[in-house]
């Protein structure tokens, strides 16, 4: 998960100042030092380092903070602004031409991820209600167009190729082909190198002059930290880039590239790989990311991707089930299905408030027993999933043959979905309001007892 240990360093010198009540200026230094090699063990700039815990420190140190009744929160917030601030502040977003078609130049070094998450942003860009077109501009790389194909096809847009020509002439030809067929969003995948050398260099300015784009984007690996802000530097000394794509953010990524980027370069970072599905990218949102830095959670994302993969025309049907007490394992299984696609359960809980990876450390989610308990719903028959009381132990073994699961399986599945149902009834029949008064002061759904996991659940995988 991203940013891991520098939430973990972090949260425990903040709790070692809240330990303490009122506070002296040589706690502050002490928690400033421990932020401080929280920061570089993350990778970040030593010049940004060196920069931001000054800026903390000056406002941390002041009568303000030290004579509050709660100094310790004063300057968890002091800490949060700034990680804002270092990271641009805002979220910024992609430059559109008022004369389409907008132009998106992607560019970056092999291995960043630059084909699929450029794919990946023009998938974005469709569910926003833009016309996208691909442009196969890495002519060099084995299987580039092809992989740019791929991706397209999935996505459902299309991908302009002249296979192994001249990139600086299918760019433009794949521009004038755009404006041609009424795509308003064109964007261009150009190669990528091992490292920066001046024949890439020539190339993509070559490009950059022919085709004029309104933006270039860089695409960089998160996980590569400094190695990342390095190429974001000579990249846009050669093509003055407009924004940063950072990818693999769901990997092992220590944060340096995250925090260095804007301040080195001046220039934002705008979307965010979350992983390797393709609708796994987001907007990058500093002050959402900072909150994710210092375990605060990430609560807005949250809300975006349930909106985003939640039917309000389900959630209304099963509403009314609710009310009338008929929640079936068909309604289950469709809950599931939204809920994997916001992807993995993980990443879900990490952005609730107080979810940092200490806290999820003792978390269970097990996403095995997920797909068991999908493929045992899947082998039912739609009568049985309406009506779970016929499913008798010859009905038992053939679902367990087609689930490739044991029948001890399919019986602790009923037993958890009928205690389920139970609970549901208590808490949507008459007097529900009294019960979820009484539920929330035993600690909510996991003081029921029995059931284990996350929110009592623990049978179905979380």
């Amino acid at each position: 998960m991203a940013f891991e240990g520098l939430t973990d360093k972090l949260s425990a010198a903040f709790k070692r100042l809240r330990s303490k009540g009122r506070l002296t200026e040589a706690d502050v230094k002490e928690a400033m030092r421990e932020i401080r090699l929280a920061l570089l063990e993350a990778d970040v700039s030593y010049k940004v380092v060196k920069d931001f815990v000054k800026k903390v420190s000056e406002r941390a140190v002041g009568s303000d903070v030290l004579e509050s009744l709660t100094p310790a929160q004063m300057i968890v917030k002091i800490v949060n602004e700034e990680l804002i601030a270092l990271m641009g502040s805002e979220n910024a977003k992609l430059t559109i031409s008022s004369r389409p078609p907008t132009v998106v130049m992607l560019v970056g070094l092999q291995g960043a991820g630059k084909t699929t998450n450029g794919a990946k942003l023009a998938g974005l860009m469709k569910k926003q209600g833009k016309n996208p077109l691909l442009v196969a501009c890495d002519v060099y790389r084995p299987a580039a167009i092809k992989q740019l194909e791929v991706v397209g096809s999935q996505l459902g847009i299309p991908v302009f190729q002249m296979g192994q020509g001249n990139p600086v002439d299918i760019a433009k030809a794949g521009v004038a082909h755009a404006k041609k067929e009424g795509f308003d969003m064109v964007f261009l995948d150009t190669a990528g190198r091992l490292h920066i050398d001046e024949a890439l260099m020539e190339e993509l300015s070559a490009i950059k002059a022919a085709v004029e784009p309104d933006e270039i984007l860089l695409v960089v690996d998160a996980m590569t930290g400094q190695d990342a802000v390095n190429a974001a530097t000579a990249f846009d000394q050669q093509l003055s880039i407009d924004g940063v794509m950072l990818t693999k953010l769901d990997g092992d990524a220590r944060g340096g590239a995250a925090l260095s980027v804007k301040a080195v370069t001046g220039k934002p970072i705008k979307f965010a790989g979350t992983g390797e599905k393709l609708d796994n990218i987001e907007a990058f949102h500093p002050e959402r990311m900072a909150s994710r830095i210092l375990g605060m959670g990430d609560v807005l994302t949250l809300i975006e991707k349930a909106e985003a993969a939640l039917d309000k025309k389900k959630a209304e049907e099963l509403e009314q089930k609710l009310r009338k007490s008929k929640f079936t394992l068909q309604d289950f299984y469709d809950q599931l299905v939204q809920l994997k696609s916001m992807g993995s359960l993980t990443d879900i809980l990490a952005m609730m408030p107080g979810m940092n990876a200490g806290a999820l450390k003792n978390v269970n989610v097990d996403e095995k027993a997920m797909r068991h308990t999908e493929a045992i719903i899947l082998s039912m028959t739609p009568h049985e999933r309406e009506n779970p009381g016929v499913i008798n132990h010859s009905r038992k073994q053939r679902i367990a043959s087609g689930a490739g699961v044991s029948v001890q399986e399919i019986n602790n599945l009923l037993k958890q979905f009928e205690a389920m149902q139970k609970m549901m009834k208590q808490f949507t029949g008459p007097g529900a309001s009294k019960k979820m008064k009484k539920l929330q002061k035993r600690g909510g759904f996991g003081g029921m007892g029995g059931m284990g996991g996350l929110g009592g659940f623990g049978g179905f995988g979380f």
